[in-house]
């Protein structure tokens, strides 16, 4: 009687120890997948800086060509308003 007792006892500790080993291998595959999830969102926060960036680089690029064509195209512009105020139908 007491060794079926004891045979019990094994089997309680071996399922309490199965239990265990089950959650902590749970808990270690639910970390992988954060720390996975996590590099991809710092992968994707990185690459939509990048494009943030490049984006602006050719907003001010644009700009400084608008600005430029603006400055040599209103040179003309300044020297037709004088023609049409002296002009008389």
């Amino acid at each position: 009687m007491l060794k079926q007792l004891q045979v019990k006892l094994l089997v309680a500790n071996l399922a309490v120890l199965a239990v265990i080993a089950s959650t902590e291998i749970y808990r270690a595959h639910e970390a992988h997948r954060a720390a996975e999830a996590a590099a991809k969102t710092a992968a994707l926060l990185e690459q939509q800086q990048r494009e943030r960036d490049e984006q602006k680089k050719q907003d001010d690029a644009f700009r400084q060509k608008v600005d430029s064509l603006k400055r040599k195209h209103s040179m003309a512009a300044g020297n037709e308003g004088k023609t049409w105020q002296n002009y008389l139908p």
